[in-house]
Formats: structure tokens, sequence, C-alpha cells
């Protein structure tokens, strides 16, 4: 009996199917751009040093987009994460410095992530209980975490100083930043968590569909609040890392991040409608950005014109989701 054989795509075939996957296509412009920078900026693109920076900048949007890709993934959005970043640490610094002796790092570490914690959950709170719309709800947080930040802080940075606390976003293993370490080990286990847990995959059915996924069992209010609160904490987390680095807190210091976290999650393939997104696409998402401003910086662009190309680059990201979705419907 004669068996026909399946016609196997060629080249071609292969090569679209590829570029089909959003991270393939971001994978290859970061690859692009790498390249052009290291022709046209030879001495100082492709150093080791520079090529860290760039990471370590990116190690800051991806701890971010991580707690706003669970958010954007179940239906929502959180526009408070930069507030809830200078909040934080801006409260713990205060504390440190109105303590006689100051207050422990032990101490200070646990009160900025029970900060990013509870604004997490009042972010929740108001959306998965209450049922205001996530974008109101978020806004109305991060004035109060403004609000809060420049109250305690007197519109001034406040300086924290040198302690263990540093480590996490100004120290060094080897030439390797540890914030780089941090993102890496957060990003696997938010990829493992997402992928391998009861608790992750729900998140995934409460973006595809609320109704049914609450109709099957699912406790969707308490997924919601879960997602929310970790977006708060990574905030916080970012925080931290901010607070290594700079050895001080300003209520500036989260401006405009919300709206990075927000381009990592969709650049990396997170889609805004919620329900899909490969959580590891972040660190994609993150790395593009973070070149990108790096770009800037060594082809002498001035600085306003990144936030006029990061616009289009959500712009583009969110289109290419759209499209997809579009052709799949058909």
């Amino acid at each position: 009996m004669n068996v026909k054989a399946k016609n196997k795509p060629g080249g071609a075939g292969k090569l679209k199917e590829l570029l089909a996957h959003q991270e393939m296509v971001v994978v290859l412009v970061i690859i692009l751009l790498a390249i052009y920078l290291s022709i046209v900026r030879p001495d100082s693109f492709p150093t080791t040093i520079n090529i860290f920076n760039v990471l370590r900048q990116a190690s800051h949007y991806a701890v971010l987009a991580v707690g706003m890709g669970f958010v954007i993934i179940t239906g929502g959005v959180d526009l408070s994460v930069g507030a809830v970043i200078a909040c934080s640490i801006c409260v713990a610094t205060y504390a440190n410095l109105n303590t006689e002796n100051g207050v422990n790092p032990f101490l200070v570490l646990l009160i900025i992530l029970a900060v990013g914690l509870v604004f997490g959950l009042l972010n929740g709170v108001l959306v998965a209980k209450i049922g205001l719309p996530p974008f109101i709800a978020t806004m109305g947080v991060l004035k109060i975490g403004n609000g809060i930040a420049l109250l305690v802080s007197n519109g001034s940075p406040i300086k924290y100083g040198e302690s263990w606390i540093s480590v996490f976003g100004g120290s060094y293993i080897g030439s390797i930043p540890v914030s780089v370490i941090f993102m890496i080990v957060v990003v696997v286990l938010a990829w493992m968590f997402a992928k391998y847990t009861v608790l992750g995959r729900n998140i995934y059915a409460v973006g595809c569909n609320e109704r049914a996924a609450k109709l099957s069992g699912i406790n969707t209010e308490n997924v919601t609040i879960f997602a929310y609160a970790v977006s708060g904490l990574m905030s916080a987390f970012v925080g931290l890392l901010m607070l290594g680095q700079l050895k001080q807190a300003g209520p500036s210091y989260g401006d405009g991040y919300e709206l990075d976290a927000i381009a990592a999650c969709v650049i990396g393939g997170i889609s805004m409608t919620g329900g899909e997104g490969n959580i590891f696409g972040v660190i994609l998402g993150a790395t593009l950005m973070s070149l990108l401003k790096n770009l800037f910086v060594q082809v002498a662009v001035p600085g306003y014109w990144q936030t006029v190309v990061l616009g289009i680059v959500i712009i583009f990201s969110v289109a290419i989701d759209c499209c997809r979705k579009k052709r799949e419907a058909r």
C-alpha cells in the first residue's frame, strides 16, 4: 500500500512559523540592535561594563514586569507600580532617619516589602471585591502612594547610607551585578509558578474567561487579589534595588515605571486582552527597552526621543497582538 509522504514546510515556511512567535521577533530585534551598536560604537558598546549596565537597567524593568504580567494576564492593569516603588523606600528611609541610631537593615527590608504588599492588596481588593475598574482603582492608589512619598520625604531625596541592603542594587559577584542575578531568579521562579502550579494556571483561566473560571469552581476574586499583591511586592523589590544602588530614596524615583513595566510585558508577548503570555518573555521586553535607551546614549540622540520611541514600540507590539488575534478568529 502506497502511503503519501506529508509535505514538509520549506526553509521559508519554517522561518515564517518561527517569526509568528513575538518572542522570536524580539530576539531578532535585540540581535540586530546589538550588531548595529557594535559597528557604530565598537569602543563603547561591546564592553563588559556597558553590557552589564544594560542588563542591570533591564533587571528593574523585568522584575517589575513580572508582577505587572500577572495582573495583565488576569485582564487588569496596575498603574500604581511607580508610586509604590517611591513610597515603599521613602517610608523605610524616613523610619530609619527618624529613629535614634537608625533602624536595623532587616527591619528596613521588611518595611519596604510590607508597604509594597499592602498597596498590592489594596489594589486587589478595590478591583476584585469592590468592583472598581483596574484603571481607576490603581490610578487612585498611584495618587495615594505619591502623596505619602511626598509627605514623608518633604519632596526631597532622603539619604539612607551604606548597609548590607546595598548588596541588592549596588554589588557585584565577579563582574555580574547582583540585580541581574536577582532578576533571573525572580523570572525563573515566576515562570515555574505560572506553568506548574494550580494557582498559576488559574491566573490564566481568569484572564481567558472570568465567568467560565468562576463556574468551574475557581475563586476568581482571590486569584485577582493575589495577582495585584504580587505586583505590589515586585514594585517593592524594585524599590529595594534602587535603594541599594543609589543609597537614598526620593518621591520621584518610580516616575514612569508603570509604562516601562507595561511595555516590557507587551513587547515580551503578554497579551493586553488577558489570558495569554509567557512570563519568560518579560526579560526579552526589558532587555530590548534597556538596549534602546543605551542606543540613544551611544548615538547621542536627545533623551526626549526615548519617550516617543517607547510609545511607538508599545503601540506596535499591541497592534501585532491584535492582528494575530483577528487572524486566528477567522
